[in-house]
């Protein structure tokens, strides 16, 4: 199936990237992925790219430049310019319950999800 969303990964490292994009394309045959290494990579992709019809969001917390709470952040600042319905799924392998909480509470992110996710979340979440 092939996804009508468009998808944005924010991801530093390399594993997880190819981990996540092969993931996308099994699951919902998605491409093309955007890869950002960074939150500020990401935030400025948003800003050169601000007219979607669904925008789906992978976004790590540990990242150097601009963490995922930081793209969070500014994200709430120019999230009206973003045209788009916008889902964002953090996803980490954080064992810190307080970051845990603090990403679930956030009113952008849509669900928080270990890494590795499996194929069956990624279906159950988007067919």
């Amino acid at each position: 199936m092939q996804s009508k969303s468009e998808f944005i990964l924010i991801e530093d490292n390399l594993i997880d990237q190819f981990i996540t994009k092969k993931l996308l394309k099994k699951g919902l045959n998605v491409s093309p992925l955007f890869i950002a290494n960074n939150g500020k990579e990401g935030i400025d992709w948003l800003l050169k790219n601000p007219n979607h019809a669904s925008l789906i969001i992978f976004l790590d917390i540990q990242m150097p430049i601009m963490n995922g709470f930081e793209f969070l952040d500014e994200f709430d600042r120019l999230a009206e310019k973003i045209n788009s319905k916008v889902e964002i799924f953090v996803l980490s392998s954080t064992l810190d319950t307080d970051e845990i909480r603090k990403a679930k509470e956030n009113k952008y992110v849509t669900d928080f999800w270990s890494k590795p996710f499996c194929l069956d979340t990624l279906k159950n979440t988007f067919l």
